[in-house]
């Protein structure tokens, strides 16, 4: 899972020539800068889907740079920078940086963080876009627009997140819907339900499942959920 593309702004000619080099060999679209003012300077600062940033840059200075992508962009940024200090690390985290790299640093191993931010940052946007649930047809449709077929027993733990809205849904309440008494704790019918729901979304669907359990309270949807 890897950015369409990228902008490295970094002003060593060295490593910005083979990473640049290495980037391209995985199809991603790289666009140097030397100089931040020069990305800021550009037709489309703000709309690149990934950021590896230096700290020590000719115009603005790193930290700053990142304040600015923050206000403008949710992109990944990852910092690969020789500039060391105590407080470094500290300082563009609070910047918003996602990571820091400390070079000297191999290709592959920016790659491998740059591939992890990437997948966080999507499955971010997925759980953010939401899923749908069809109550008539019996489908569940995930953000990647996977569909799910539901079982009976599947829809009546759906309505009740439904009517949760984003809430804990009480054991009790579940099964209840299940037609089970929720007093005999003995009862494996909701975990079991549980367990088969979560594994087909697994199947269907590359997006994270949202459904958690709240030890000794009941489960949770914690995602956008709708219906139609």
């Amino acid at each position: 899972m890897l950015p369409n593309n990228l902008a490295l702004i970094d002003d060593d000619p060295d490593f910005t020539e083979s990473f640049a080099a290495y980037l391209r060999e995985h199809d991603i679209d790289v666009h140097v800068y030397g100089d931040s003012s020069d990305l800021l300077a550009s037709e489309s600062p703000f709309g690149y889907g990934f950021y590896v940033v230096d700290l020590m840059l000719p115009g603005v200075e790193g930290d700053e740079l990142i304040r600015i992508l923050r206000r403008r962009t949710d992109a990944g940024v990852l910092v690969v920078s020789g500039k060391v200090g105590s407080s470094v690390f500290e300082g563009v985290i609070d910047a918003g940086a996602d990571m820091y790299l400390e070079k000297p640093v191999s290709l592959e191993q920016i790659m491998l963080v740059i591939k992890a931010l990437q997948r966080r940052s999507t499955q971010r946007g997925q759980r953010e876009l939401g899923w749908v649930v069809d109550l008539r047809a019996s489908q569940l449709t995930a953000p990647d627009g996977a569909k799910v077929d539901l079982s009976d027993a599947d829809v009546a733990v759906m309505r009740c997140f439904l009517d949760a809205e984003g809430g804990i849904v009480h054991r009790d309440t579940l099964m209840q819907r299940l037609g089970r008494d929720g007093a005999n704790t003995l009862d494996n019918t909701l975990h079991a339900t549980i367990y088969r729901l979560r594994r087909r979304i697994e199947k269907a669907s590359s997006s994270l499942v949202p459904l958690q359990s709240e030890p000794r309270i009941g489960y949770v949807f914690r995602a956008p959920l709708k219906s139609l």
